[in-house]
Parts: C-alpha cells; sequence; structure tokens
C-alpha cells in the first residue's frame, strides 16, 4: 500500500524548478542564463556528452564578481532544497518500512532478540540499558538558524503535501506556501554576518531537544516498552522506560573557547529549565483536559490518595482553589495541584518539587490509579508519556558537561600550591599524585579565593568556575551538571587535579560524597597505549577510589576519534580505538569497576562518524556494559533530529543496537574474534599509522595542504564560537580535526577517510598475509567490517578530478611531490576494498547512487568557482562573498562538513 502522493524525483524537479523562477524574477536574465549553461555543461560531462569540464571552467572565469556570486547563491539555495527533498523521501521509506514490517533493523528486531531469551534476563537487559547522546557546540554547522527555520517550513509543506488528502483549493495554498518559501530563502542571507556566541550556540541545540527529541524520545521508549511487553507480557512496560537520556557541552565547554563563562553556562542552566518546565506545564495543561472523571465512579488506590496528601499540603492555597473549582473531579485536582508545584521549581515561591523524581511519583500514582479504575487507555496516552519524559529529562532538559583542557588545570594548581609554598610544576607524577591525594582524603591544602594577584588569567578562570559548580549544584541540582571532561589526559594527575579542585570547591567531600564525575579523554596515541596504567593507578588511588565509590564505582571514560584520526590516519586511528576500549574494559572488569565508554565522535567518516547504531554493534562485546555516551555534532544534529520521524527512527535504531548489544554480551555471544584477525590488523595498523605519518612530516605538505584547500577561508568563517586552532601556529597538529576535516571535503579529496589504508593492508599482505584472510574478516568481525565499509564510503565521496583541480593551486614542486601520491594511495585503495567486499561497486546502498548521480553534477561548478576564486590574488567584495558562498554551498551539497 502507497502512502505517499510524491517521490523524491518530484519533489527535487518541482523545487528546482521553483528555484529557477525566483532566480529569473529577481537576479537577471544573464545571472539565470549563466546559472543553466553551467548546469547543462556539468551535466554533459558527468554523462560523458563532453570531452573535459573546460566548457564549465571558461564560462565561470568569464563571469562578472556579481554573477559569479549569484552562481554560488544559486547551486548553495538547490543543494539546501534538495536535503529537504532527500529527508522527505527517508520519512517515506521509514512509514513503508513500518507498515510492511520490514524496516530491517530497529525494534522489530530487539522484538525478535528478547523473544528469545527468557523474561530475567529481558528485564537485566533492560535495567542497563542506558543510551545518552551529547550535544556539542563544536562550528561544523554552516547554515544560519535563520535559514533552518525556512528550510523547516519547506519541510513542512512536503510533508503535508504528500500525506494529506487534499482540495483543489488546498492544493493551490500549500503550492503558493511553497514558492513563497523558496522566494523569501533566496532573498535571505545564507552566511553569517558575525560568529554565533556560546549562547547561540546552547540555544540552537535547546530548539532539537525541546522541540523535538522532548516529544519523539518518548514515543521510542514507548514503542520498546510495547515490544518487551508483546515477547514477555509478564514484564512490566515500565521496565523499559528510562533508557535515554540526552547530554549537551554548548554553553558548558570550555576547551579551547574562551567565550564560554560561568555566566554563559548559568544563562544555559536557566534556559533550558525554563524550557522542559514549560513543556510540562503545557503538557499537564493538556492532562487536566482530559481527566474528567466524575469522582462518584472512581475508588482511589492508597498509593494515590498518598502522593495527592503530599501534593497538597505542600501548595495548600493551590489545594483549595482546586476543590472549588473541581468539586467533583479528584484527577482535575490532582494534576491542578501538580502543575501548580511544578510552576514554583524555578520560583521564589514554596511548594515547588525538589527534584523531577518527586514529580515523576505524582503522575505515576496518577496514571496507576487509572488502570486501577479500567482506564488503562488513558493512562497509556495521556499520563504515561509524560512520565517517560520527566524520567528523561529531569528539570534541566539535558545535563550539561564541564570541559577544559588539562594544561589550565594543571596552572591553577600550580596556581593554588604555590601561595602554600608548595612548588607543583616541578614534582614528578608520583610527587603530584601524592600532594594531590593528601589533600582531598586529608586537610585541604589551598583555597579557590581569587582576590589577591597571585593568580595567573588561567588560574582565575579556573577557580572561578569551580565555585561556580558549587553554587550551580545548589541551584540547580547535581544532575544538571555532573560531569567533568578533561582534554588530552596523558598521566592521573590531569584526573587528580580536577578532583583536588572539586574538593576546595566543596562539591566533593569523600568518602561519602562525591558530586562530579571526573572523566579522563583519551585522544592520543600516548594516551590510548597508557590507559590500562591510568585507571589503574587512579582506582587504587586513595581519594580516586573513594570518589568512584561515591559515584557507584561508574568509571567514565572518553575516546576521542578526531585528533586519534588526525594523528594516525583512518585505519591506525579505528584500531587503536578499537583495541584500548577492549583493553579500558578489561582493566575495569579486573579492577571491579563499571566502565562507561563515552565516545567522541564527529559527524563525518573521518571523525568517528556514520550510522550510530552500525558504530554500537561493531564495539568490542567487553565495552557492552548498558551504558553507552556519544557526541552528536554541527549538521549532523540537524540531519538526524530536525524531522521528528527521522529523529524517532534514529532513536529507535540506537535503543535497538544497545540492547542486541547488551544481550549478546549478556549471553557471550559475540563473534570469535581469531588471533590472526588482530594479527592482521596489528601489521595493517601499524604500515597505515607510517604511511600516514610520513605524509604529514614530508617537507612541505604543510604548506600544500594550505594552497590545496581552502582552509584559510574556513578558518574566517562565522560558523562557530571557538577558534579553528589552538594557538594560531600554521602546523597540522595545531589545527583543530575539523577545519583539518572540513577542508578536504571540500576539495573533495576527503583524505582523512581514506588515505594509508591501502599502505597499511599492503604492510600486512607483504608481510605474509594474503587477501582470503581479509575477506573471511569482513564476513565475520563486525569491526573490520564497519570499518571498511566507512573507508569505502569515504572513497566512493572522493573525487580525484576535482582534487586535482585544487592540487594545481600549489606550487608545482610540491604538486609533484604530494598529489600522485595521493592518487595512488587512492587507486590502491579502491582496489583492495572491491578484492575485499567482493562487490564492483564501493558502496552497495541504491539511495547513495542516486543521491551522488543527483548532486555531483551540481558541486562541481561549485568547486570549480571556488577554485577560480582561490587562484585569484585580489577578490572584490561580491568574490569574497561568492567565495564564502561556495564553501556553504559545497558542505550543504557534500551534507557534510567536519
Amino acid at each position: 500500500m502507497s502512502f505517499d502522493a510524491r517521490d523524491v524525483g518530484r519533489d527535487v524537479r518541482e523545487l528546482a524548478t521553483l528555484l529557477g523562477e525566483v532566480l529569473e524574477r529577481q537576479t537577471s536574465t544573464d545571472a539565470f542564463d549563466a546559472v543553466e549553461e553551467v548546469r547543462r555543461a556539468s551535466i554533459d560531462y558527468r554523462r560523458g556528452d563532453a570531452p573535459d569540464r573546460e566548457p564549465v571552467r571558461e564560462r565561470l572565469a568569464g563571469l562578472d564578481p556579481e554573477t559569479k556570486r549569484t552562481v554560488a547563491r544559486a547551486y548553495a539555495a538547490y543543494f539546501e532544497l534538495v536535503n529537504v527533498a532527500e529527508e522527505r523521501e527517508r520519512v517515506r521509506a521509514v512509514r513503508r518500512g513500518r507498515d510492511e514490517g520490514d524496516l530491517g533493523d530497529g525494534l522489530d528486531r530487539t522484538a525478535e532478540a528478547l523473544a528469545d531469551v527468557d523474561a530475567e534476563t529481558t528485564r537485566q537487559v533492560l535495567e542497563d540499558v542506558r543510551v545518552v547522546p551529547t550535544f556539542t557546540a563544536h562550528p561544523t554547522e554552516a547554515r544560519r538558524k535563520t535559514v533552518k527555520a525556512k528550510l523547516r517550513r519547506v519541510a513542512e509543506v512536503l510533508r503535508d503535501l504528500d500525506e494529506r488528502r487534499l482540495t483543489d483549493a488546498e492544493l493551490d495554498g500549500l503550492e503558493r506556501d511553497l514558492e513563497s518559501e523558496v522566494e523569501t530563502l533566496w532573498s535571505t542571507r545564507q552566511v553569517r554576518p558575525r560568529r554565533p556566541t556560546p549562547t547561540d550556540e546552547a540555544r540552537d541545540v535547546r530548539w532539537y531537544l525541546e522541540n523535538t527529541l522532548f516529544d519523539v524520545a518518548a514515543e521510542a521508549e514507548a514503542a520498546l516498552a510495547e515490544r518487551v511487553t508483546e515477547a514477555h507480557p509478564e514484564l512490566d512496560a515500565d521496565d523499559a522506560s528510562s533508557t535515554l537520556d540526552f547530554r549537551s557541552w554548548a554553553g558548558s565547554d570550555r576547551d579551547g573557547n574562551p567565550f564560554v563563562t560561568p555566566e554563559v553556562t548559568t544563562e544555559t542552566l536557566d534556559a533550558q529549565r525554563e524550557a522542559v518546565l514549560d513543556r510540562y506545564l503545557d503538557a499537564l495543561a493538556d492532562v487536566n483536559g482530559a481527566l474528567s472523571h466524575e469522582g462518584d465512579r472512581l475508588t482511589h488506590t492508597a498509593a494515590f490518595r498518598e502522593r495527592v496528601a503530599a501534593d497538597r499540603e505542600a501548595v495548600p492555597g493551590v489545594a483549595e482553589e482546586a476543590d472549588e473549582r473541581y468539586p467533583a473531579e479528584p484527577y482535575r485536582r490532582a494534576v491542578t495541584v501538580i502543575r501548580a508545584r511544578v510552576e514554583r521549581v524555578d520560583d521564589l515561591r514554596p511548594g515547588g518539587y525538589d527534584d523531577p523524581e518527586a514529580l515523576a511519583e505524582s503522575l505515576r500514582a496518577l496514571a496507576d490509579d487509572l488502570r486501577a479504575n479500567g482506564h488503562h487507555t488513558t493512562a497509556e496516552e495521556r499520563v504515561d508519556p509524560l512520565v517517560r519524559r520527566v524520567e528523561t529529562f529531569g528539570f534541566s532538559l539535558a545535563a550539561l558537561d564541564l570541559r577544559d583542557h588539562r594544561e589550565n588545570h594543571t596552572e591553577t594548581v600550580g596556581d593554588v600550591l604555590a601561595r602554600e609554598g608548595l612548588d607543583y610544576r616541578d614534582m614528578d607524577e608520583a610527587e603530584r599524585v601524592e600532594t594531590l591525594t593528601e589533600s582531598v582524603v586529608g586537610e585541604s591544602v589551598g583555597s579557590l579565593a581569587t582576590d589577591g594577584d597571585d593568580l595567573s588569567e588561567t588560574g582565575e578562570r579556573v577557580c572561578e568556575r569551580f565555585r561556580a559548580l558549587a553554587e550551580w549544584h545548589r541551584e540547580y541540582g547535581e544532575e544538571a551538571i555532573d560531569a567533568y571532561c578533561i582534554s588530552m589526559t596523558e598521566e592521573p594527575s590531569h584526573v587528580l587535579e580536577v578532583l583536588y579542585l572539586a574538593d576546595l570547591a566543596g562539591v566533593v567531600d569523600l568518602p561519602d560524597h562525591c558530586g562530579l564525575d571526573v572523566v579522563p579523554l583519551l585522544e592520543t596515541a600516548s594516551a590510548l597505549a597508557n590507559a590500562r596504567d591510568i585507571l589503574g593507578t587512579l582506582v587504587n588511588n586513595d581519594a580516586y577510589g573513594a570518589a568512584l565509590s561515591a559515584r557507584g564505582d561508574v568509571q567514565e571514560v572518553m575516546l576521542g576519534y578526531s585528533d586519534s584520526n588526525k594523528e594516525n590516519g583512518p585505519l591506525a586511528a579505528a584500531w587503536d580505538l578499537h583495541r584500548n576500549a577492549r583493553r579500558l574494559a578489561e582493566v575495569a572488569d579486573e579492577l571491579g569497576v563499571e566502565l562507561r565508554l563515552f565516545h567522541g565522535r564527529g559527524g563525518s567518516i573521518s571523525r568517528g562518524g556514520g550510522p550510530m547504531n552500525e558504530a554500537m554493534l561493531a564495539l568490542p562485546p567487553e565495552t557492552a556494559t548498558g551504558e553507552i555516551k556519544f557526541t552528536e555534532q554541527g549538521e549532523a544534529i540537524a540531519e538526524k533530529f530536525a524531522n521528528p520521524r527521522v529523529a524517532e527512527r534514529e532513536l529507535e535504531q540506537m535503543l535497538d543496537a544497545q540492547v542486541r548489544a547488551r544481550l549478546r554480551a549478556l549471553q557471550g555471544d559475540v563473534p570469535d574474534v581469531k588471533p590472526e584477525w588482530e594479527a592482521a590488523m596489528d601489521a595493517a595498523g601499524e604500515g597505515a599509522r607510517a604511511a600516514y605519518q610520513d605524509l604529514l612530516e614530508t617537507e612541505g605538505f604543510v604548506e600544500f595542504f594550505e594552497t590545496a584547500t581552502p582552509i584559510t577561508v574556513i578558518e574566517d568563517l562565522n560558523m562557530g564560537s571557538r577558534p579553528a586552532s589552538r594557538s594560531g601556529e600554521r602546523t597540522v597538529e595545531d589545527l583543530r580535526a575539523i577545519p583539518w576535516v572540513f577542508s578536504w571535503t571540500q576539495s573533495r579529496a576527503i583524505l582523512p577517510g581514506w588515505f594509508s589504508t591501502a599502505s597499511g593492508i599492503d604492510a600486512y599482505l607483504d608481510d605474509g598475509g594474503d587477501l582470503d584472510t581479509l575477506r573471511e574478516m569482513y564476513d565475520e568481525w563486525p569491526f573490520f567490517r564497519t570499518t571498511v565499509d566507512h573507508v569505502a564510503l569515504s572513497l566512493a565521496r572522493t573525487e580525484l578530478e576535482i582534487a586535482a583541480e585544487y592540487a594545481d593551486l600549489a606550487p608545482d614542486h610540491l604538486r609533484e611531490e604530494f598529489f600522485p601520491r595521493i592518487e595512488a594511495e587512492y587507486g590502491r585503495a579502491v582496489e583492495l576494498v572491491r578484492a575485499i567486499t567482493g562487490r564492483e561497486e564501493l558502496v552497495r546502498r541504491e539511495w547513495f547512487g542516486e543521491s551522488l548521480e543527483r548532486r555531483n553534477p551540481y558541486v562541481d561548478p561549485l568547486n570549480l568557482l571556488q577554485v577560480d576564486l582561490l587562484s585569484r590574488t585580489h577578490l572584490t567584495d561580491a568574490e569574497e562573498r561568492a567565495l564564502r558562498l561556495t564553501v556553504k554551498g559545497i558542505a550543504a551539497g557534500m551534507k557534510n562538513t567536519g
């Protein structure tokens, strides 16, 4: 059965036609003709009807500056609309799959897996599983908020045209609405006139949480509960609740961003609390309207009467008013009092709920009382979803993680202890650990006071943050901001420094209380190699061991995908992360603590991106403890969570993958990883690392990178509040991973996603390995299959003919030094991927090929225009704006930045 009136081809054609009509009306015939001529010439080359791209190149080079800007703007707008159309097609696929029971993965597969095990195992899995997406504010979102809002409206009109039965008048109205949105989109500034502030970024993240995830998370959890009760009717559906949690770094991530101050964090906490409470109040108003049950027909449970009495006692004046207003409607009286207590959570008036669990208890008592009186459907449809939302979002909407670079903590501790006559900077690691431990478990040494001139600027800033942390806990509750991530952790002392500062702030009071998870971020090869020693030292430390005990003996460790990839290349980084995750799980088990891995994944494949459900199932089974935390970044947030139906599907896939991963771990049903497979990865990883580092360390590579990619343009874009580099030095090491990947993506080389993979595999083959073993690994080992598939995806999206245009911008000797190496590695990688997978096409996904075919003829002109503009020594203002528009347009066309 077909639900849909349209398809992606029709959507793209009609949107492109509307855009063309707007372009012709609002610019000039010459500009419209230029766009069309470039488009046709590009399509001719892609179809094989033209021998080269010279007609495209010549036409673009001959345009006046203002027309270049118009061409760049036209193609950028086209891709924004194509992305909306493809999102709509994904919704169609999900709807069809749900109707046919054939989505391939998701909660139907979860139900099948749980049906094969007993109820007690199912209960254990559901108690263990918790999926924690963590939203970050990394500068990878190229679109303005205004543009995104207009595209959301385009998506809504397409949905109505697709799903609703319309009269002729209604159809005409929607089509005119669509034309209006495209018209105003064309007239809207595409590139930000200023950098977003951290508050802007926090507001952007909050939009997705408040407007999409608040609703669909409860729907996904309800769907899981339904599958559970289908598989095991004897289990209560509530056993499947609270499997999702959301966290954020937006407004609290201080690493490399001097603009994230305690004031920004306070503003973020305030705004998030206000947003979630407003949603609860709206939901309670709806519940109140629905529960018009007459009291004479009800027999209340003792639990309900007890909760009602407690709520009434908290706000007696409101209770009296409710009695007068609803004398015969006990549920409405109860909900009125609950709503009044929610209003007072963030209010000076007394009577507000102290914590979200108290609100959840009142709502559960209400739902149970409805069921006891035979109103099961009303409880399930009206109250249960709100209970789930309270369990998931609490009073904070999303808990915040603090983060800063370990050097800042070391400097601050040095300043604080220097005031006590201790030279922390000259201590070795063992002395530092001993000093910090004695202060935490004994009499505290030092103070966070900043009223003198004996602290550095960094020390004052860090001390201010820890003092603010204590205030945040008092004002918003510990659960609102209870994790502190330490970038570039290399030693145990880097973790103890944060514990020491938290102790001085009063956030830690051992052995009874620790209000903070201290989370080391391991992102360099040396840190990953020393992970066992770091964790072992900490767990056995008197101070840190007590802190762990106070936190339930759960140690969170973050693995950094981005910098690991930039340092070692994709294959070596993937193997390092997989191997060290397993080692961490093993040492945590030996030490008697539970490991919670926090995967610092980026949006792109080369920064750990890709489908999260596939990544979960490819992780070492030893790490499947149930809880998993991972970052969602930049444009990936909009792609996954802007559309409610897409967001629900994403969450269901994540839940399915984590439930099945935990179930496999409990049952011991995991792939048998053969020693020869690990030996193959050891050889391939080291070979790949050597080839990758050899490229980066070759003299002249940094200059080649700067001239053969638009990195200098990207650094100046108003994309994020955080600087693009750590110190402004012109080295690859200093450059942040995001602009590194962004630059190679713009040039269509996508080098971070595949370079050195072929060299690594050849190193294994040259050392006596064989392709049959690699084919066996691909067929039977999820880690290796996912790794190869990610490389294949990056290779498929690479266009070396376009990358060669950028390479021609580099000095001749550098082009001849580096680009042939890149070409040779690419060709060999394609050959090896085909040999290992046994397929001719790099990616076996029909929609992927169709999307590339739809996009490539339109991305190519933007690349050639960008190359033309980069080649010029002096640009007019119109050309500068055109250049920035090409970056935005290519990002939209590639559906990826960094």
